[in-house]
């Protein structure tokens, strides 16, 4: 059984060069009950930033399937009650683990994702908040009918989810975090925090910029898949 106070991030690697501050991110976290998983996924460069922090993380090492089966790998070794997702390239705020673990708690709920920053190779913000709050439940639906404005990193969820709807799906290379958002939508009520507490990190190696058009593919294959779906929820929405 998982440990319910438990928080399990797992990082999912592959040749990043800025895992070591990612990792440092969460070692800083002002909420202390974490476990640190990071998966490997075959890399062949930058493997030596991690070995100074082998005494804090659990590392785990695979050949190369992407990013959805290196977070399933994590899944899979994790403990705790709750799931965090943390890109290699990517920041946690200090607080963020904490003030979503407060939300979850004082309102029943299973699903947060928070606002965020983007930032560059450097570290630098290139924006304000990214802020998609949503007003309704219909106002959710409309808009990931057209895209996904979730953040995997943002993300924190209470790992009963994965036991009821099962883990990400591997088939979808580079858009497995969408699929599985869609995939909650019936079941599950989400809470949003809109203040940052992720930076994002933009830089030209980044998956979403070398597989664009493969992602672009992805998310036309989900959202016919999902379509009737979600517009089940809508009608439902505007029923009431």
């Amino acid at each position: 059984m998982n440990n319910k106070s438990k928080v399990s991030v797992v990082i999912p690697f592959y040749n990043c060069p800025y895992v070591d501050q990612a990792l440092d991110s969460v070692l800083a976290q002002s909420y202390t009950d974490i476990e640190i998983i990071v998966v490997d996924d075959g890399s062949t460069v930058h493997v030596e930033k991690l070995a100074p922090y082998m005494d804090s993380i659990l590392y785990i090492r695979k050949e190369n399937g992407g990013t959805a089966s290196a977070l399933n790998q994590g899944i899979k070794a994790a403990t705790g009650g709750f799931f965090a997702w943390l890109s290699a390239d990517d920041i946690f705020h200090p607080d963020k683990i904490r003030r979503q673990l407060e939300i979850l708690q004082s309102s029943g709920l299973s699903f947060n994702h928070t606002a965020y920053y983007c930032i560059n190779e450097r570290g630098e913000r290139l924006t304000e908040a990214v802020n998609f709050p949503f007003v309704s439940k219909k106002h959710l639906l409309e808009t990931l009918m057209t895209g996904c404005t979730v953040n995997g990193s943002t993300v924190l969820l209470d790992t009963d989810i994965f036991r009821k709807l099962g883990l990400f799906n591997e088939a979808y290379l580079y858009t497995h975090d969408y699929e599985l958002w869609l995939r909650l939508l019936p079941y599950y009520e989400w809470s949003f925090i809109e203040e940052p507490l992720l930076d994002y990190r933009v830089h030209e190696a980044m998956g979403s910029v070398i597989h664009s058009e493969a992602q672009r593919r992805e998310i036309k294959r989900l959202q016919a898949k999902y379509r009737m779906q979600i517009l089940r929820l809508l009608r439902k929405e505007e029923s009431k």
